[in-house]
C-alpha cells in the first residue's frame, strides 16, 4: 500500500503521537524537513536544510537532523526553528552525517558516513568508482544538552543505519559489505565493543552499490533492515539469521518506521519512486528511546 508519493529522496520517517509523521527530503531542490498528515496526502516543509539524512524526535518534541551538506548534527522545532548543536568530534569535522537514534543514557547516537557527500555523490548520484574512495565511517555519542560529542567507533566502510535492541546494545550497519554490527557496553555504559551480528546482503543481489540502510526493531526484538538497490527489507532474528525478506515495491529502499500506535506495520521510504510504502507485519515496533534516562516511551 501507497501511503505517500511524490517525495524527494525520501528518508528518515518518524511517527508521531498524533498520526502524523516527520521525514526528510534530501533532493537538491527540497532539501527539507517535511510533516506527512495521518492521511499520507496533507504536508508541509518545516525547514529546509540543505540535505537532512536521518531523524529522532526527543520527549520534548524537537527534531534532530543529520544533515550531510554542510555536514551537523541539528536542531529543528515544529514551527522551523533550527540550531546547530555539533558539526565536529574531538577536532575532526563531520564527513556525513547519516542516521540517528536515542540511547538508554538519554545521550544521541549519530552514524557518519565516512567520506563527504559531494564526493561520493556528486549532483546526487552515487559515483560509479566508490570503492576508490576512503571511507572513515564513524559512529559519535553526543551529550543533547551540552552538544560534547565522542567517538565510539570509527574505520567502518560506510556507516548507516543504527538502532538500539531489547537487550539495550546498539546495533550499526555497514552498506558497504551489508553487516550489521552488535556493541556491547562496557562500565561506563557507554558502547564500545564491535562485534558482526548478520549480514542482509542477498548472494543473488545485483551488482553495484548495494547494502543495508535505515533499520527498526519490533516488540519482540526482530530487526528490520531496509536494503538499497535489493528491493527489500531484510529481517533478522535474535541470533543474527535471516528469518524473512518483505519485497518493497521499491527497488532503493531507504530507511523503515513503525507506526507510534503500536499497530503491526512498518512505513517504508524510497528513491525509485519517491514515496513511502506500508506493510503489515505481526507485531509493532519496539519502543524507542526518547532523550531521557531510563525506559524507553510507551509507544
Amino acid at each position: 500500500m501507497i501511503f505517500a508519493q511524490g517525495l524527494q529522496n525520501p528518508e528518515g520517517p518518524v511517527s508521531l503521537p498524533d498520526g502524523t509523521w516527520l521525514l526528510v527530503e534530501g533532493g537538491a531542490e527540497r532539501g527539507c524537513v517535511t510533516h506527512l498528515g495521518a492521511d499520507g496526502k496533507t504536508r508541509r516543509t518545516i525547514r529546509k536544510t540543505g540535505r537532512p539524512n536521518g531523524l529522532a524526535v526527543d520527549a520534548d518534541g524537537t527534531i534532530w537532523v543529520a544533515e550531510s551538506s554542510v555536514p551537523a548534527l541539528l536542531k529543528v522545532t515544529m514551527d522551523g526553528a533550527c540550531e546547530t548543536v555539533a558539526a565536529e568530534c574531538e577536532g575532526e569535522p563531520f564527513l556525513f552525517p547519516n542516521d540517528l537514534c536515542f540511547g538508554p543514557d538519554g545521550r544521541l547516537y549519530l552514524t557518519d558516513s565516512g567520506a563527504l557527500v559531494h564526493e561520493f555523490a556528486p549532483d546526487n548520484r552515487i559515483r560509479p568508482d566508490y570503492k576508490s574512495l576512503h571511507f572513515d565511517g564513524r559512529v559519535y555519542r553526543i551529550d543533547p544538552s551540552s552538544g560534547s560529542v565522542k567517538f565510539v567507533d570509527r574505520g567502518i566502510q560506510f556507516t548507516n543505519g543504527i538502532a538500539f535492541g531489547p537487550d539495550r546494545r546498539l546495533y550499526v550497519n555497514e552498506t558497504i559489505g551489508g553487516n550489521i554490527y552488535r556493541y556491547a557496553p562496557n562500565d561506563e555504559g557507554t558502547p564500545a565493543t564491535r562485534e558482526c551480528f548478520g549480514n542482509v546482503v542477498r548472494p543473488d543481489a545485483p551488482p553495484g552499490w548495494v547494502g543495508p540502510d535505515g533499520m527498526a526493531f519490533d516488540a519482540d526484538g526482530l530487526l528490520y533492515v531496509a536494503v538499497f538497490n535489493q528491493g527489500d527489507v531484510t529481517v533478522l532474528g535474535r541470533d543474527g539469521n535471516v528469518v524473512k525478506r518483505i519485497t518493497t515495491g521499491d527497488t532503493m529502499p531507504t530507511n523503515l518506521a513503525f507506526a507510534v500506535t503500536g499497530e503491526p506495520r512498518i512505513h517504508v521510504t524510497g528513491y525509485e519512486h519517491g514515496r513511502m510504502e506500508i506493510f503489515p507485519v505481526e507485531v509493532g515496533g519496539l519502543r524507542l528511546f526518547d532523550g531521557t534516562v531510563g525506559e524507553p516511551v510507551a509507544k
